[in-house]
């Protein structure tokens, strides 16, 4: 079996960003199960980049905590969730960390992002709880 000819390889397009997704009115648990990841479309994470994968790896996370006032959110490794809930409060969250840039600007969650990229995108650990 030898390769296809050259006008069948066709180049695949950049993956989209992962889509915002507005909360609905009704509290639904923060794991993302297979089905809600395929009906969002899976791409790299917002905040590490790495791939995501459907399954108990995902969590949605709201830009701008609901308790601010926040509505839009997106997937992202639940490894990558609980280390921004770890090291932030939702009161920093809504005023100076409400998008990926500025979280990966912060340096704790820049040391985090340097160490997590050598990580397959499964890979979920505990982290310390913020002292509050």
């Amino acid at each position: 079996m030898g390769k296809p000819p050259a006008d069948t390889m066709r180049r695949l397009p950049p993956l989209p960003e992962p889509p915002m997704v507005a909360d609905s009115p009704s509290r639904r648990p923060d794991s993302v199960t297979a089905a809600a990841a395929d009906a969002v479309g899976l791409g790299p994470c917002p905040l590490c980049g790495r791939p995501m994968v459907e399954g108990p790896s995902l969590d949605r996370h709201h830009w701008v905590p609901r308790s601010e006032g926040g509505r839009e959110q997106s997937l992202l490794h639940r490894i990558c969730h609980r280390k921004i809930h770890s090291v932030l409060d939702e009161r920093s969250l809504a005023r100076a960390y409400a998008t990926p840039d500025a979280l990966r600007s912060h340096p704790e969650i820049a040391r985090f992002l340097r160490w997590v990229a050598r990580k397959p995108p499964e890979f979920m650990d505990r982290h310390r709880r913020a002292r509050r």
